[in-house]
């Protein structure tokens, strides 16, 4: 019954559909070939509705990887949600995840885009609210509510492109260029991608989203949601302006340096891996703004790898834990299961860009393409101290998780799963063997990178400060020193991502009930309501007590009132 399941199902038919792709895919690279299909699904009158699919190389290769990652996480997630009440209808949320990530891929067309995005942010709200509690609720919202943001600069920008006649970008790029309407366009695509990837000032959704199943959130953070706004960056890339390159790798350097440094202060699990892809999405789009696309697409294929692998690890420790995720109570967790440590390990090694893994293919050549460009002192300086960075905060996340002593319940016995390490010995290969395979693929010419000897050795030299820095921030006294009650404010402003959730989350909830309070306060119980519904309600009801007085008195009061009436008779034949 394991091999009929609709899990494994889907896992074959996923895999099977990303070798498939990935062959087409190759094939369009060595003959440089471009497939362009019009359906037209329906015409009336004249008028007909036509759906727009674009395939080359990077969206076919694209595709080919999202599929592939893809089923091994639906593999993984058949042993993780076991226990969960509604597994089905988990599988479905994730296939319907993965479709809108197709529509956003294979689209040249803004309005099946813009299907893709809304699909993407849709069904993302349902996967992070997917356990139902108040956290996981308050999660979602914000992460629905950044990203209509974005959704709504693609609106704009769908109305906009009447101008040009038609919704297909892809024909109106090399026009766009010169014209007064690209300027206009470009921002509001920017706009929304950044919501997308995450980047300041919209970056507090993105750990929040960790509320998300665990494999969910190895799908997310690998290839679909959050590369959904670098890849529409990468499409846009030819008419980005100078002024629009500057701004772009301002923020996305911020962004790197504050998540590198929020991460180093942080203590859940999934929370430092998070954090660590918002820094390689700060690492994407710096790159873009240098104009390398190619190199930024690179690098999106193979973190997609490695941190899937990191997120599949860290589910393996959370479900073995009992649904526990501070690193400070893991610890030794190598004589416990030992597989699955090998993986977080080689996984991180290809996050730091260890040689000769997937993450050193594209590291080491983007950086080395840095120092080639004609760029800032403060830019460079932001992309190369958060390389330093990612190597310290992976080595204190080895360190607290795989060495020392087991911190957890000393008589609890870990085991590691079939089916997940299965998942996971599959990335694994392709973490090792992914980086210099793409690379021949993109990059089939090698580049001649003349650099001085100073800075050749400099990513050498920044990845082994960073190695000794996180060695002492958790081995010796300085560690001590930075997360006591002494340092409370710094290590709660870094750890808190320079406060961002304060602004865009806590923030406008706070202003919002305020506002809603005092209006509730001052209209609906206030002197409105006073003279109202309220005082309207009090005055009908007075005078129906008074009504019911004179009806249920006595006879005296009847011949009183008969008195009155013959007096007023009486007075009005007189007048």
């Amino acid at each position: 019954m394991k091999f009929m399941s609709m899990y494994y199902v889907s896992f074959i038919f996923l895999f099977m559909l990303s070798l498939l792709l990935f062959m087409i895919g190759l094939i369009l690279v060595l003959n440089n070939f471009i497939i362009f299909m019009e359906w037209e699904i329906v015409e009336i009158n004249s008028s007909c509705i036509v759906m727009t699919f674009l395939f080359d190389w990077m969206s076919l290769i694209f595709m080919s990887f999202v599929f592939f990652i893809s089923s091994l996480v639906i593999l993984y997630s058949e042993d993780y949600m076991m226990s969960d009440l509604n597994p089905m209808r988990f599988m479905f949320l994730v296939l319907l995840f993965i479709m809108s990530m197709m529509f956003m891929i294979i689209s040249p067309n803004m309005i099946s885009i813009l299907l893709g995005w809304d699909g993407l942010g849709l069904v993302s709200y349902c996967l992070v609210i997917f356990y139902q509690n108040v956290k996981s609720y308050n999660a979602g919202m914000l992460t629905a509510l950044s990203n209509r943001v974005g959704d709504v600069a693609l609106l704009m920008v769908i109305t906009w492109m009447f101008n040009f006649g038609s919704w297909n970008y892809i024909f109106f790029l090399e026009c766009m260029k010169y014209s007064m309407e690209m300027n206009i366009i470009i921002i509001l695509v920017v706009l929304a991608s950044m919501t997308k990837s995450a980047q300041i000032p919209f970056s507090a959704w993105l750990p929040a989203a960790m509320a998300a199943p665990t494999p969910v959130s190895a799908l997310v953070h690998s290839s679909t949601l959050v590369t959904a706004g670098v890849y529409l960056l990468i499409r846009f890339n030819i008419i980005f302006d100078l002024w629009l390159t500057s701004f772009l790798l301002l923020f996305s350097g911020l962004t790197m340096f504050m998540s590198g440094i929020g991460a180093n202060f942080e203590y859940d699990l999934k929370k430092i891996i998070a954090l660590s892809t918002l820094s390689q999405l700060g690492l994407m789009i710096g790159v873009l703004s240098l104009g390398l696309g190619g190199l930024a697409f690179f690098h999106l294929i193979t973190h997609a790898l490695f941190k899937a692998l990191l997120f599949m690890c860290a589910g393996v420790y959370i479900h073995s834990l009992k649904d526990f995720q501070d690193i400070r109570f893991m610890g030794g967790m190598s004589f416990q299961i030992p597989l699955t440590c090998s993986c977080l390990m080689i996984s991180n090694f290809a996050l730091c860009g260890m040689p000769f893994l997937a993450g050193f293919y594209s590291k080491d050549l983007i950086l080395e393409m840095v120092s080639l460009c004609y760029l800032n002192t403060f830019g460079f300086f932001l992309l190369f101290f958060s390389t330093g960075l990612t190597v310290c905060y992976s080595f204190r996340l080895i360190y607290y998780v795989v060495c020392g002593d087991y911190m957890f319940n000393s008589f609890y016995n870990l085991e590691e799963n079939n089916y997940m390490l299965f998942s996971m010995f599959m990335l694994l290969i392709m973490v090792i063997i992914g980086g210099s395979m793409m690379s021949w693929l993109i990059f089939p010419t090698p580049s001649m990178i003349c650099l001085p000897l100073y800075l050749k050795y400099l990513v050498l030299i920044v990845s082994v400060m960073g190695f000794i820095f996180g060695f002492e921030l958790v081995k010796t006294n300085l560690g001590k020193m930075i997360y006591s009650l002494f340092m409370i404010d710094i290590s709660g402003f870094f750890g808190l991502m320079w406060n961002l959730p304060y602004f865009s989350s806590y923030g406008m909830s706070l202003n919002s009930l305020m506002m809603g309070y005092f209006m509730s306060t001052s209209f609906e119980m206030g002197w409105n309501e006073y003279f109202g519904g309220q005082g309207m309600y009090k005055f009908l009801f007075s005078m129906g007590e008074f009504n019911q007085w004179l009806q249920f008195n006595n006879l005296s009061m009847f011949l009183m009132i008969m008195i009155l009436w013959i007096i007023m008779l009486v007075l009005m034949m007189f007048l």
